[in-house]
């Protein structure tokens, strides 16, 4: 992930304003609260959310494809 410092908001000023949170979200499209001075929140749009929590179809294929490589001959022995 790519972290762009001009996103970035101390907890504190977080809890103060939290407009300015919400201004930076509907600009940036993310804002990134810091607590003691080290990422700790993310806060996105709620429409970019789902986006970014479904794995594509290609995704899901190559990791399928991957696990029954891998455990080939553990799925030969359940199938007898």
């Amino acid at each position: 992930m790519i972290i762009d410092t001009n996103t970035m908001i101390s907890i504190t000023e977080a809890n103060q304003n939290f407009s300015k949170v919400t201004k930076l979200v509907d600009e940036k499209g993310t804002a990134i609260i810091l607590k003691n001075n080290v990422p700790r929140y993310l806060v996105i749009d709620f429409s970019k959310a789902e986006e970014s929590a479904v794995a594509s179809v290609e995704d899901v294929l190559a990791i399928s494809k991957r696990l029954l490589k891998k455990n080939k001959e553990a799925y030969e022995v359940l199938a007898k």
